[in-house]
């Protein structure tokens, strides 16, 4: 057993944990903070996404005594501090990015990875960005209207495929 200390959407906390046990299983397990999602257990689907040190991560194929001293966000800390929508989870609501809403958490960081990064995508890097996640339900042109209109740029010329 080990213990770990980090901090997770501005709050310091810490745990004891196995040698084995995942970032995404402390998360989900530990700390109760189920919006982070648990799909493939492969890294294959982005669905566990969440910001360590401001890059984004794949949670499931981390284990939480490397995040030791870390500073993470997970999808409950995208919201705005009154806890209304953050701009990236609006946009996906406005412009029906989810519909099961499985990935929608991995998807939104995916989303917030970018936007840090590079403020106005264009739909090709838009797409080629989110090529580790994998949605089964919306075909990715809403997801991809989303994030454009969440980084501010016109939305009616991305065509659908």
């Amino acid at each position: 057993m080990a213990n770990v200390s980090m901090t997770v959407n501005g709050k310091t906390v810490s745990g004891e944990v196995k040698g084995n046990t995942l970032l995404v299983d402390f998360l989900r397990q530990n700390l109760h903070l189920t919006g982070t999602h648990v799909g493939c257990d492969t890294s294959q689907c982005g669905a566990c996404n969440v910001s360590l040190n401001g890059d984004v991560v794949k949670s499931c194929t981390m284990f939480a005594a490397e995040a030791d001293g870390a500073d993470l966000t997970t999808i409950e800390g995208m919201a705005n501090e009154d806890g209304s929508l953050g701009v990236i989870q609006a946009a996906f609501q406005e412009y029906h990015g989810l519909q099961c809403g499985f990935c929608t958490p991995g998807m939104v960081m995916a989303a917030q990875d970018l936007l840090k990064k590079n403020p106005k995508p264009t739909e090709a890097e838009v797409r080629h960005h989110l090529e580790g996640n994998i949605c089964r339900c919306t075909g990715y042109h809403n997801i991809v209207k989303a994030i454009m209109a969440a980084s501010g740029q016109d939305v009616g010329a991305i065509a659908a495929e």
